[in-house]
């Protein structure tokens, strides 16, 4: 496939870089600094700027997928406005881009933990990361109203850290993974099997999913 990724060189999308290029694809990394992405043949760099929907769209066309891995920064003082503004960007440039599909990285906050309540709303959730993930949310709430594109949105389990590929895990819907009493984790290099998954062989199209072991 020929891949276009933006966040390229975030936590998230460096695992899905080297993920996708393991496996032989074709990717346009998209990032504000090109310089930090890694030599590779089947990479080409590019630098983009997320909140400009006419100049993503030139850069996403002609691709077969794109993949938002886009963060603004946890140190942003506006991470949530700045999440939205960035990720409207994003599906109004698919769109315009003429892509159909677009596969969206959000955050552990959303899922359920029982009916009707999202973790993001419990108590114990942590400040820090409360306005990104309430960016994140809306993320969500904005893709699900999404008619015109092929879109799958995955959400980490409520932990996601660095640490080795094993290729195994759980799949899951809205609800939060568990391991019995505790949250279940992942690696990010786990996280990127998952999501080079889901380009290569769709099993969630206009859906939500997670994975965690």
């Amino acid at each position: 496939m020929n891949i276009a990724l933006i966040g390229a060189s975030g936590f998230v999308g460096a695992a899905v870089l080297q993920e996708a290029l393991n496996r032989s694809h074709l990717v346009t990394g998209l990032v504000r600094q090109p310089q930090k992405l890694p030599a590779h043949p089947a990479l080409n760099a590019v630098a983009a700027d997320a909140y400009d929907t006419e100049a993503l769209a030139a850069a996403l066309r002609g691709h077969d997928a794109v993949v938002h891995a886009f963060n603004p920064g946890w140190g942003q003082a506006n991470i949530r406005e700045r999440f939205v503004q960035g990720t409207r960007a994003i599906y109004a440039a698919t769109r315009q881009a003429d892509i159909q599909r677009l596969l969206v990285v959000g955050g552990a906050g959303s899922l359920y933990v029982a009916p009707g309540l999202q973790l993001i709303d419990t108590p114990d959730f942590p400040a820090e990361y409360k306005e990104g993930a309430e960016g994140a949310r809306q993320a969500l709430e904005l893709i699900q109203a999404e008619t015109a594109l092929d879109w799958s949105f995955i959400s980490p389990p409520a932990l996601l850290q660095p640490g080795a590929r094993s290729g195994q895990f759980r799949i899951g819907g809205d609800q939060l993974l568990m391991n019995g009493e505790a949250p279940a984790n992942i690696t990010v290099a786990d996280l990127a099997v998952a999501i080079i998954d889901e380009l290569e062989q769709p099993q969630h199209v206009r859906q939500r999913f997670t994975v965690g072991y």
